[in-house]
């Protein structure tokens, strides 16, 4: 794990500036393919699964290296064909796992975060699931172990692989020629985030674009049918928490409702979408039928909150970096405390983006965590010893940050709401 937070030490100003650079791009042609809200949002989500990934807060139910050890039919040494094996057993992988987040209803819960955004643009692509508690796909690496491919192997390729699929989540890049036949580009991947009756549910290949064409699920990108991105099921809310465990929380209750005993069962498996035919009667839900008339889901935002949520996703984003730059020495019961303390403070935030008044008390209840940590340990996890007075800093922006939320929250949201009332 120290390994991996070293890696993300180098990848994320790797990928904030690929951002910073779609940004700018988009601005001087002008077509600017990010919203402020929704970018937030998604690099938030982006910070909850390294958090979570981090935290290790995913039981692994099968893993690869357990059927290596006892489906092996013969021993590989580490080469760099084994590598190119490897790479394409895992891209395989990561198609069959793709293809069950979106056919079967409970794994969709896994994904959905992913496709939530109705923009399409390298923010969208850090949009990745904090829900995905059981790991089950090393299943499909089948192939793999039975080769013999070690463990060591799959794990180097593995986040590489993962990382990959990062640079074709843009509306900048056109088709690009033969390639379109050999691997997932932005033309194809486009494609697979439209919500259009034509595109829905297809191009599920990671790298490579053969597997769609194996399996029948390959659409190319028509030029008279411009893609509509997002969910049938709108998430309506910019915090990635929430939108994480919607979809579940909506099978649960469908559950919790059917009167019959089956289908309480055969929700979470049946196709994704599926519902009971009696709770779907009593409860309908709102899905859109037409794309091309969605309205994008918006927030009302002054100058001054799009501002102050700029900041506390910063903010939030250096207290992780700092976490992952002293990762050897915080030891894992800290990493959880400052993990936690992370997914409070981005749940706070993103509900003010929302213009929710719970967020007034989410950010007390994590100001007062954070203080008490201080007042307790005398320090920030340490922070005093790369910054002078630094645990001060800290709990002054703790102190200064309910004051903020306090006003946006009693002050401003109320005049809003009463202007727009007369």
């Amino acid at each position: 794990m120290e390994a991996y937070a070293n890696v993300l030490l180098y990848a994320i100003p790797f990928f904030l500036a690929l951002v910073v650079i779609e940004a700018i791009y988009g601005w001087a042609i002008g077509n600017q393919t990010l919203r402020s809200m929704d970018t937030i949002s998604s690099l938030s989500s982006g910070s909850t699964n390294t958090l979570k990934n981090i935290m290790s807060l995913t039981v692994i139910v099968i893993s690869y290296e357990w059927l290596e050890g006892h489906i092996a039919l013969m021993e590989l040494e580490a080469t760099w064909p084994v590598y190119i094996i490897a790479f394409i057993t895992i891209d395989f992988e990561g198609y069959c796992g793709h293809l069950l987040n979106h056919k079967v209803n409970y794994f969709w819960n896994e994904h959905v975060v992913h496709h939530s955004s109705e923009e399409y643009n390298l923010p969208c692509a850090l949009r990745q699931s904090v829900s995905n508690i059981f790991g089950v796909y090393a299943i499909f690496l089948v192939p793999a172990a039975l080769l013999g491919v070690p463990p060591e192997v799959i794990a180097v390729i593995s986040p590489i692989h993962l990382f990959m699929q990062f640079w074709y989540h843009t509306r900048h890049i056109p088709k690009l020629g033969f390639l379109e036949h050999i691997i997932v580009t932005p033309s194809i991947h486009r494609v697979h985030h439209a919500i259009n009756p034509e595109y829905i549910d297809k191009n599920m290949g990671q790298i490579f674009s053969i597997w769609d064409k194996l399996f029948g699920t390959f659409q190319e990108e028509l030029d008279d049918v411009p893609p509509v991105y997002g969910v049938k099921k709108p998430a309506e809310t910019w915090n990635p928490i929430i939108i994480n465990f919607q979809h579940v929380w909506r099978i649960i209750l469908d559950s919790w409702r059917a009167t019959n005993w089956l289908d309480k069962f055969r929700v979470w498996f049946k196709p994704t979408g599926w519902r009971p035919l009696d709770v779907a009667e009593k409860y309908p839900i709102d899905i859109i039928e037409d794309p091309y008339t969605m309205k994008k889901f918006d927030t009302q935002a002054s100058s001054s909150l799009h501002i102050w949520s700029w900041i506390q996703y910063t903010l939030s984003l250096v207290f992780m970096i700092l976490m992952l730059m002293n990762f050897a020495i915080l030891g894992m019961q800290n990493i959880v405390l400052i993990g936690t303390f992370l997914f409070v403070t981005i749940y706070s935030y993103t509900t003010l983006m929302d213009r929710s008044p719970h967020a007034l008390w989410i950010e007390t209840l994590k100001s007062l965590g954070g203080l008490y940590i201080i007042y307790f340990s005398g320090d920030w996890f340490d922070i005093n010893t790369l910054i002078p007075f630094g645990s001060y800093i800290v709990g002054g922006y703790l102190l200064a940050s309910v004051l903020i939320v306090g006003y946006f929250v009693l002050i401003e949201f109320k005049e809003e709401a009463k202007i727009a009332i007369a």
